[in-house]
């Protein structure tokens, strides 16, 4: 594989404040979703992605009945449309260490009873595949071929 197109999947993964995030309804339908990213830049992997949410959400029953999930990574500067879809399955987790690991300052509002509040959970998404669209080009890796 070509090291530029290593360097652009990595610069939208590490750059990106929003990740889109698609999960599969109790009908086979998708569903899609923005979420913050809250890793710090230097912890962003490009086969594990973090996200926070609510247990109570809908999408937590989604990826309890079916974990296969997709995140996508964009960047539409004007004349400069690039994206990543990794593909791969999402982990629900509410263990300590994992929920403390996202947990910022003013999340209290969401949760007031803390990084252990019950509502409170992280998305452990593990890529097995990344689609890339760059320059009219659409290419798709196996994600050890980008490592």
């Amino acid at each position: 594989m070509d090291g530029k197109i290593k360097k652009e999947i990595r610069a939208l993964r590490e750059s990106a404040n929003v990740a889109y995030v698609g999960s599969v309804n109790e009908n086979g339908f998708p569903q899609i979703k923005g979420m913050l990213v809250l890793e710090d830049e230097d912890k962003r992997s490009l086969v594990t992605h973090f996200f926070s949410t609510n247990y109570s959400s809908k999408r937590v029953k989604q990826f309890l009945a079916n974990p296969k999930a997709c995140v996508y990574y964009v960047d539409d500067t004007k004349d400069k449309y690039k994206g990543a879809l990794f593909t791969g399955t999402i982990e629900v987790c509410t263990d300590h260490d994992t929920k403390a690991m996202l947990w910022r300052s003013g999340c209290e509002i969401y949760y007031p009873k803390g990084v252990d509040d019950d509502d409170y959970c992280v998305y452990k998404f593990t890529a097995e595949t990344v689609n890339y669209y760059f320059g009219l080009s659409n290419k798709t890796f196996a994600i050890e071929e980008i490592l």
